[in-house]
């Protein structure tokens, strides 16, 4: 079992309604781990009351912190944000809508320091119709272009080394490709099946009505970016 600090990121635009619940959820990870935690929300920019929890919960409770954009800028910035805010060895990253719980996490632990990232796999996902089968199609379409390997990109459970974490190239979208950047680097990544559960509240935020047409965009975005990556380690230095 690894001791190494952990910030979990959490990035909410609108989530006043699953908000509370989602800190139940965390508590009970909170109270289980050994390894020490702490939770990061950032704030894309919401118009709802979101902030007022925050600040109170925040307030209330140490190992809670928030990041407040300035506007909406969506989930590859809030992401970005949180892991540039980071300051521990290794950083996670969750949604606020509890599809995936953060008692999850305890799995994960095991599989560091051999591997720089665990990612999980939606098992039995609760989502619609229309979310599965676009999510489904984008999988397979991206691992058929880029051959990274990865089942589930998109699941929101993932805890990766925070050294990896901040060399990632960032861009809108790259949310999506996280394992792959990470696997640019020459990074491990251990995949493992998590429980999925429908939505706490409320409905889905980002990319609702392009599930299919950006990721095929991003994904030949990405095999310009593979294919011109550079990579380096410095061998000795005077």
């Amino acid at each position: 079992m690894i001791k190494n600090q952990l910030t979990i990121i959490v990035p909410i635009y609108n989530e006043e309604e699953n908000i509370l619940e989602f800190v139940k959820e965390m508590g009970l990870y909170l109270e289980e781990t050994t390894v020490k935690s702490k939770v990061l929300f950032v704030n894309d920019g919401s118009t709802d009351k979101s902030q007022e929890m925050v600040d109170e919960i925040c307030s209330k409770k140490e190992n809670y912190h928030f990041i407040e954009l300035a506007k909406n800028s969506g989930l590859s910035t809030a992401v970005k944000a949180g892991i540039d805010a980071c300051e521990t060895e290794l950083v996670g990253y969750i949604d606020s809508d509890i599809q995936t719980k953060p008692i999850e996490f305890l799995k994960y632990f095991e599989f560091f320091p051999e591997y720089d990232m665990v990612n999980g796999i939606r098992a039995k996902r609760k989502d619609t119709v229309v979310k599965k089968m676009s999510s489904k199609i984008a999988n397979s379409f991206r691992r058929a272009m880029i051959n990274d390997g990865i089942e589930d990109t998109g699941c929101p459970l993932k805890i990766i080394k925070t050294e990896y974490a901040k060399k990632i190239p960032f861009f809108d979208g790259m949310h999506r490709f996280i394992p792959a950047l990470l696997q640019l680097q020459g990074c491990k990544i251990k995949q493992i099946p998590v429980n999925h559960f429908e939505r706490f509240a409320g409905t889905a935020k980002y990319h609702l009505w392009n599930r299919i047409k950006k990721p095929f965009f991003d994904t030949f975005a990405f095999r310009w970016m593979k294919s011109r990556y550079i990579n380096y380690e410095i061998k000795n230095r005077a």
